[in-house]
């Protein structure tokens, strides 16, 4: 089954989003809901494995976090959802919870995107002159959470002319009322909405040469638009 996004053979990258063990891991995270959706579905797994598949591509895994400064320096809370992460100081830097939860620990040739502020990671980060960098044309977005993090990230590149692929089975919420809604309302107007399975599909039918910008299909010479 095709992907609109990847199946012409589009340079790609993956971004896991927040996965730290102050969001998701339930010895350290406060929000329940998110963690046990993130349980329920078996969502840690499905991007492990995923990620694997995308390095044997030549697919970049990009692992984005929040860290914040314990001197709160960088970190405005200008919106409830920011107050309430920096009141906590649930992912300051030097505490477990900013870690990223290990069984998603980076691997070599992965990047780690840091940003201290705002609520996606193309705000105020390197993110985009990777991705530029790197011929990427679209954006594998998997983590949490589809209240505001996922379509935030898919807003956000597609702002900057990326394409966007969300694996539902590689994301989660607060609660599954509003990852349903999320899924099934607002995400497919942004993005192509799929499975990991479809996407490790695609890569693996194109092999590891699929993510060479010297093969791009377009013959573009995968270069961004």
């Amino acid at each position: 089954m095709g992907v609109r996004g990847l199946d012409r053979g589009e340079h790609a990258a993956l971004v896991i989003n927040e996965c730290q063990n102050g969001m998701i891991d339930a010895a350290h995270s406060t929000n329940e809901g998110l963690v046990a959706h993130m349980v329920d579905r078996d969502v840690v797994r499905r991007i492990a494995d995923l990620a694997e598949v995308c390095r044997r591509a030549g697919v970049l895994v990009v692992h984005s976090t929040i860290v914040l400064r314990a001197d709160g320096v960088g970190s405005e809370p200008s919106s409830l959802l920011l107050g309430a992460l920096i009141k906590r100081g649930a992912v300051v830097e030097g505490r477990p919870e900013a870690e990223i939860h290990p069984d998603l620990a980076p691997r070599p040739g992965d990047y780690v995107l840091r940003r201290m502020h705002g609520l996606a990671p193309f705000h105020g980060t390197e993110l985009e002159p990777v991705l530029r960098q790197q011929r990427v044309r679209t954006v594998i977005v998997t983590g949490v959470s589809t209240n505001i993090g996922i379509p935030g990230i898919c807003l956000e590149a597609v702002d900057r002319g990326f394409t966007a692929v969300v694996p539902e089975d590689c994301v989660a919420g607060s609660s599954s009322d509003i990852h349903n809604f999320q899924i099934e309302h607002i995400l497919p107007l942004l993005a192509t909405v799929t499975t990991a399975q479809d996407v490790i599909h695609v890569l693996e039918e194109h092999g590891p040469r699929w993510n060479d910008p010297r093969t791009s299909s377009d013959g573009s010479g995968g270069r961004s638009r």
